[in-house]
């Protein structure tokens, strides 16, 4: 179930109509607290948001989502008119794992949300796969657990995603477009910017672990320390 929070009627109905002949099932909201009431029924597979919104705006929805064990790692996009670089790094930042600039197309909208999900399913290792060890980090694919000195660290999916593919990779340094290629796949409209944020985050998350992801100038990133 695709849950998608919009309230400008003809944007809901486009999408929604597109969605669900498209295959899925998708349902909107025009408010936030009928969209909070929905969650507390049935978590959805996918959550799409508008930012400017009545009652709450969807980057306070995010942190909110953000916060609660059980929809930490529930795919969010954000489809929004807010299209600078700062509105696309603050919603990056609050945890967001697309953001779709208004106006859209629906096609490469419909490539995105299957490619969101895909990884989303998909992503991760049968139980009894191997785990990964650092000096302060626990990591477990399977589990979609991290943890930094014992304590969990709640992750978006593109930054857990982001973290076991550098720790599958320990000391290869990854360029930028090779970690777009495996983190975001074909998305369209993706940006080099987008890993440089996530790292970011991702470093503040992980604390006194983050010193393990290691810039290499004018290339990517490697992880060091991960044995």
């Amino acid at each position: 179930m695709i849950y998608f929070v919009e309230d400008d009627a003809s944007i809901r109905e486009l999408v929604l109509y597109t969605l669900n002949n498209a295959g899925f099932q998708a349902e909107g909201f025009e408010r936030p607290s009928a969209f909070w009431k929905a969650v507390g029924q049935m978590r959805p597979t996918l959550i799409l948001l508008d930012i400017m919104l009545p009652e709450e705006d969807g980057l306070s929805i995010l942190r909110k989502l953000r916060a609660d064990p059980d929809t930490r790692a529930t795919p969010v996009m954000m489809l929004t008119a807010k299209g600078t670089e700062y509105d696309t790094v603050l919603a990056l930042d609050a945890g967001a794992d697309d953001y779709v600039q208004k106006p859209f197309r629906m096609m490469e909208l419909l490539s995105r949300i299957r490619a969101l999900i895909r990884r989303s399913e998909g992503y991760g290792t049968p139980a009894g796969a191997v785990e990964y060890q650092a000096e302060h980090l626990e990591v477990s694919p399977a589990r979609h657990l991290v943890r930094v000195d014992g304590k969990d660290v709640t992750l978006t999916l593109k930054e857990f995603e982001l973290l076991c593919l550098l720790l599958e990779n320990k000391g290869i340094v990854l360029s930028r477009d090779r970690i777009l290629d495996k983190v975001w796949g074909d998305a369209m409209g993706r940006e080099s910017r987008t890993v440089d944020v996530h790292i970011r985050t991702l470093r503040q998350k992980l604390g006194p672990a983050g010193g393990c992801i290691e810039t290499v100038r004018g290339i990517g990133y490697k992880l060091k320390g991960a044995d």
